[in-house]
């Protein structure tokens, strides 16, 4: 009986977010009833996880009917259920319709990108976390499938994110309060808008939150391969502001310098490069830099603390390599050092949810104008577990990694290189 009541209760976190679930048959047959006379949603895919944990045990589909059988079968044989629960922590399950109430969107999903933090959320490392059991997925965008009775400024057909980013994005539709979607252009690259309320926006508010940048002034930064990395190459650039630029030493280091160079940036080194007593001498006719910014700690934090000039403030925002910043005494008595921290979560928590939506706006006009680019692997929603695999690193650097509903390339990946065009998505003949 004890583990009777766990699996009620499991489910019964499911039904909040997810609709009919297993019940008594009386109730579950109202249910159907009523399903008829309400407005519902289509059935949705998920990558769901009902515990934290290992994230690349994303292997096989399963249907929430399928797991309280084999639950079931379990119980009544009297076996224990520990290993089989371990074994489905994070699955792609079909979720069956959720009614849709008066203030209520459903949005079809046509792309969510893997980032960082989702994986760390499902590991249960991340410090803002969704309630258990879970979607994965924190952005993304879609088109409105249907509305609620009193929604207003929404129609079928119109293209939406979730801004400010939310969970459960990791899903073939999503149904959620007006309030949540933000309706952008449809002239906007689906992809650069299913990533632009992360990474572009972290790069854009660590630009202008810290410092008082002015034309021809200087920043450094590790990481500049990552997404958030190429922003700030981009953005300074528009703004006359030069940056140095530490990446891995690593195979095709060189053809990764040349790609930043044709983002905009200044000077681009490996770490071994700057394995030099005085890093300020390379800088030629680049000034010190005021600001810098770190994503991955160790070694590569330090390097950038070298290149500030006195009184020069780091922004820490990841940990790439899990390993600590150290600072020298000197840097802080001697150079006046700051080291500061940038979280997204936390400047949503404390912004207008306009603030967020103003600077994401200005965002995506840059990428409508060309001015604002990334790498990304688009890859069907049906491929979501090798997807998940190459943004765990198990094959090497990869590009951002970018699920995508409806997908037209089969099962091949298709990769959008910041230095190539991308189609914008296509005008819906029916609206629909």
């Amino acid at each position: 009986m004890a583990y009777a009541r766990r699996f009620i209760t499991l489910n019964s976190s499911i039904h909040e977010t997810s609709g009919l679930l297993l019940r008594p048959p009386r109730i579950l047959a109202s249910a159907v009833v009523r399903a008829f006379s309400t407005l519902m949603s289509p059935p949705s895919r998920a990558v769901f996880y009902h515990d934290h944990g290992p994230p690349d045990t994303v292997t096989k589909s399963y249907s929430l009917l399928l797991i309280i059988i084999s639950s079931l079968l379990l119980l009544a044989l009297q076996l224990p259920n520990a290993d089989f629960l371990k074994l489905i922590v994070c699955r792609i399950i079909e979720l069956p319709p959720v009614e849709i109430k008066a203030n209520d969107v459903c949005v079809k999903m046509l792309a969510s990108p893997i980032n960082p933090s989702d994986i760390n959320r499902i590991e249960g490392v991340y410090p803002a976390r969704p309630p258990l059991p879970a979607v994965g997925g924190y952005e993304g965008v879609g088109e409105v499938h249907s509305v609620g009775s009193a929604v207003e400024g929404l129609s079928p057909g119109d293209l939406v994110m979730s801004s400010p980013p939310s969970p459960g994005t990791w899903q073939t539709h999503v149904v959620k309060d007006k309030s949540f979607w933000h309706k952008f252009d449809r002239g906007t690259p689906v992809e650069y808008a299913a990533t632009v309320t992360i990474n572009p926006l972290t790069a854009l508010r660590m630009m202008e939150d810290y410092m008082d940048l002015k034309s021809g002034d200087a920043i450094v930064q590790n990481g500049a391969t990552s997404m958030v990395g190429q922003c700030v190459i981009q953005l300074a650039k528009l703004r006359g502001i030069h940056t140095i630029n530490i990446i891995r030493d690593r195979s095709g280091s060189d053809e990764a310098k040349e790609k930043l160079k044709k983002l905009g940036a200044d000077q681009v080194y490996t770490e071994s490069q700057l394995d030099v007593k005085n890093v300020k001498s390379l800088l030629g006719n680049v000034p010190e830099p005021a600001l810098g910014f770190n994503c991955v700690g160790g070694n590569a934090a330090s390097l950038v603390l070298k290149f500030l000039r006195q009184g020069g403030t780091m922004v820490t925002y990841g940990g790439m390599s899990k390993k600590p910043i150290t600072v020298s005494t000197s840097s802080f008595i001697f150079k006046e050092l700051s080291l500061k921290g940038f979280w997204l979560q936390k400047w949503i928590s404390s912004s207008q949810t306009e603030a967020c939506r103003e600077a994401v706006d200005y965002l995506l006009g840059l990428i409508r104008d060309g001015k604002l680019k990334y790498d990304m692997e688009l890859a069907p929603f049906s491929e979501f577990h090798t997807a998940l695999d190459k943004a765990l690193g198990k094959h090497g650097s990869q590009p951002k990694q970018m699920p995508r509903e409806g997908h037209n390339g089969g099962d091949t990946p298709i990769i959008t290189r910041a230095d190539i065009p991308t189609a914008t998505m296509p005008e819906s003949p029916d609206g629909g």
